[in-house]
């Protein structure tokens, strides 16, 4: 029998993607969460908190980690206690998923931390990666553009809509991502490779501005200046990366197949 694979945040939206295609290869997989889920064929869930270290057993005949987990804190004592329990268990290879810019984005500040904790919380855990002893692969991404859309639903429910002026996303789509952290968990421990990035560089404003066409709602938006360094940095480019456009699938390719005007609670909900 197969090796089951290991995936932390395996029931967030790059996990599932993830889990599917190493399913689809043929692969046994484990699945780490806080929370009970049914066992699915090929799919074994167990229960364990990367915060406490608690469940860190799922590592027994693992020889393959792929962490996806992210959170604008913490992640470093997380990764810290997924890397020693990893290193005890003889894991061989740790891919992780990062973000571009996370080692140009400076979180100094209560201000910096409130909007872009994540890229430190990010940059932290690469560091634990990086010095953990289990050989490693990391890849950056940058903003999945399932995840700017579950943002702009919900801000969409207010009249008028905030953004930050000057901030600019290069959005990707979250199953390219997956094909290319299963290609590089299958393959061997690879270092910090390539960046990927989407097609096309969006200001925030014409971000949100699509998503209102597309749903055919009217929205006052209305552009801010974040104060601090890790907004001049973003408003500065920190977090693209126009020489990786790998991604091919557009944002307004996303809002073509996922929004309907008038249809379904979602919508519902955001014009009441």
């Amino acid at each position: 029998m197969n090796a089951p694979i290991l995936v932390t945040g395996g029931t967030g939206t790059l996990g599932r993607l993830v889990v599917s295609r190493l399913r689809a290869a043929g692969h046994n997989v484990r699945v780490l969460s806080r929370h009970r889920h049914d066992a699915e064929p090929g799919i074994e869930y167990v229960i364990g908190d990367l915060a406490t270290g608690e469940g860190l057993d799922a590592m027994e005949g693992v020889r393959t980690i792929l962490h996806l987990g992210g959170s604008a804190k913490g992640d470093d004592v997380k990764t810290q206690h997924l890397v020693q329990a990893a290193a005890q268990a003889g894991v061989k290879h740790l891919a992780y998923i990062s973000v571009v810019g996370a080692d140009r984005v400076p979180v100094v500040s209560g201000i910096d931390r409130a909007s872009f904790g994540y890229f430190a919380s990010k940059l932290a855990a690469e560091r634990v990666i990086e010095h953990g002893g289990v050989p490693w692969t990391i890849l950056r991404a940058t903003q999945f553009q399932e995840s700017l859309l579950m943002v702009a639903r919900q801000m969409t429910r207010s009249p008028v809509i905030p953004v930050f002026a000057g901030v600019r996303f290069q959005p990707i789509a979250a199953d390219e991502v997956a094909d290319r952290l299963v290609a590089l968990a299958l393959g061997g421990p690879a270092g910090r490779v390539p960046d990927m990035a989407g097609p096309r560089v969006y200001g925030m404003g014409e971000l949100f501005r699509a998503y209102l066409r597309a749903s055919h709602k009217r929205r006052l938006i209305l552009p801010i200046k974040l104060p601090g360094r890790a907004a001049r940095a973003f408003r500065a480019g920190a977090n693209l990366a126009p020489e990786r456009t790998v991604g091919r699938r557009t944002w307004e390719e996303l809002l073509t197949e996922q929004v309907r005007p008038g249809n379904g609670s979602l919508h519902a909900a955001a014009n009441a």
